[in-house]
């Protein structure tokens, strides 16, 4: 028999876990949702002393009661801040536990508290700044009704169950996300699984393509022991699909599920896989960041085109973004028409680099547009994947040289578990100022489901707007399709978004 011991997030309770629950006992589990001090019923009158040490206790006595009854399968889910107390309490007793679920949650690190993994950055910033001794005493109001999207998207909740949500939501004493996480490491052995919640920003590919990128944190989640679900819903599934979550978490006790391949173990990963045009091998010269690739005829000023890579990526990835087959033969390909091809390596390494990795964009561009190579009234922007944010920066306040702004299979709007939905890196939000500026759009039809609908968005608002937007489409093509999918259709792609990205420089 397997025991689902089930640990909610903020603010909630074990109410959550009850249709889920449901679900479960025709297939004989048994299912014990934790009540955190504080958050499930009764609720004390005072909360001073609730800490993340606390709510670690109230997973531990729930362990050891569903171990004393016998012998048993224990699988541990935890999530959102679940996560937390339920990987303390696992490190605490390793030995009864036979995997952890992370429910669309972060991944908890020793001596580091929830408040990092607090999605609005804003927000963590705030309670940050309140992080001494009196602050530990006050409580996080739960959300209100329309309030909750803060936290993780509520796409797929049902109105009755967000209603429900928002009545019996208790608010979070401050000090579960204050304390540091305390773990010695007894727990990192246990097989675990994790469940994207595609509706909320984390899918699969997404982390596939992370761990393709060498970043050392994720290195981890290729060992076989670790397994992944994806849901298409939002950041409650328990809630908007219970049933499949009983399904997904039943197979995820079986050691079922996705196994992510280790960087470098079979073919390349797809953004260091050979560009699908020939360009010519012209020659580049390299200035700190920047790389310029010069047509072969270089009399008079050429126009330019900047081409911004997404992300984001670790900084110890090697090579850099602008040594990237893609990037690269963009470049070559531009330089090859006449015009200065233009890559650069930005600052872009987590979600909270945007505003320096926009700098390292203005200032890149500064440079070209200053070099006496370059006609600096004639130069083009051009976005790729994640990268597509800081285009809000130059569809907001066109300025007068930026002929054209080009975007490929971009990030146009802030994914849900990003934090960074009233930041200033909203293109969809800032189109309405794009004015008469040209915009191309390369859109890919095999996307991730999370990207494609905020490009979907984005054309939303610019048909609302007005604003000019051209779609170059590729039915058959994936993220990063340069380099994944190198078809006639593909190519043909390539190539529309290139000749009028060049129609709008010519004079």
């Amino acid at each position: 028999m397997t025991a689902f011991i089930l640990v909610s997030g903020m603010f909630t309770g074990p109410h959550v876990w009850e249709d889920t629950a449901v679900q479960l006992a025709p297939a004989g589990a048994e299912v014990h949702a934790v009540a955190l001090t504080g958050l499930g019923e009764p609720r004390p009158t005072a909360t001073d002393g609730i800490d993340l040490e606390t709510h670690i206790a109230d997973v531990l006595a729930v362990i050891d009661s569903v171990g004393a009854a016998g012998s048993r399968e224990i699988v541990l889910v935890g999530h959102d801040y679940g996560i937390h107390p339920a990987l303390g309490a696992a490190d605490r007793r390793a030995e009864h536990i036979d995997r952890i679920v992370y429910l669309d949650s972060g991944m908890p690190q020793d001596g580091v508290p929830a408040l990092a993994a607090v999605p609005d950055q804003s927000l963590r910033q705030e309670l940050a700044e309140c992080a001494d001794a009196d602050s530990a005493h006050r409580e996080l109001p739960s959300p209100a009704r329309d309030g909750w999207q803060r936290w993780g998207s509520t796409a797929g909740i049902p109105d009755a169950a967000l209603d429900r949500l928002t009545a019996l939501a208790a608010p979070q004493p401050l000090r579960t996300l204050l304390q540091p996480l305390q773990l010695t490491g007894a727990a990192a052995s246990l097989p675990i699984t994790g469940v994207l919640c595609n509706g909320n920003g984390a899918s699969i590919e997404l982390i596939q393509m992370r761990v393709g990128f060498g970043d050392p944190a994720l290195q981890a989640l290729t060992d076989p022991r670790v397994t992944f679900f994806e849901l298409p819903t939002g950041h409650w599934p328990m809630l908007s699909l219970p049933a499949e979550l009983a399904e997904v978490l039943l197979r995820a006790a079986a050691g079922e599920g996705h196994r992510l391949v280790a960087a470098g173990s079979t073919e390349p990963p797809a953004h260091l896989r050979p560009f699908l045009l020939e360009v010519p091998e012209l020659p580049r010269e390299r200035t700190g960041n920047v790389d310029l690739y010069l047509p072969p005829d270089t009399e008079g000023p050429r126009p330019a085109v900047v081409f911004v890579h997404g992300g984001p990526v670790p900084a110890e990835a090697r090579p850099t973004p602008r040594d990237w087959p893609a990037l690269m033969g963009y470049a070559r390909y531009a330089a090859g028409q006449g015009v200065v091809g233009v890559t650069l390596d930005h600052r872009l390494h987590d979600l909270i680099d945007y505003k320096r990795a926009a700098a390292d964009v203005a200032a890149a561009v500064e440079l070209v547009r200053a070099d006496p190579r370059v006609d600096g009234d004639r130069v083009v922007l051009w976005f790729l994947s994640g990268g597509g944010l800081i285009a809000a920066d130059w569809l907001r306040q066109p300025p007068a040289w930026l002929r054209c702004l080009a975007a490929s299979y971009p990030i146009l709007a802030p994914l849900p578990n990003w934090g960074l939905l009233d930041s200033r890196f909203h293109p969809v939000d800032a189109v309405a100022g794009a004015g008469a500026l040209p915009v191309v759009v390369t859109r890919v039809g095999r996307e991730l489901p999370e990207i494609a609908a905020t490009v979907a968005e984005f054309l939303a608002a610019s048909r609302k707007c007005g604003a000019n937007v051209e779609v170059v489409d590729v039915p058959n093509g994936r993220h990063s399709f340069e380099t994944v999918d190198p078809t006639e259709e593909s190519r043909e792609a390539v190539h529309r978004a290139m000749r009028s990205v060049m129609a709008h420089l010519t004079p």
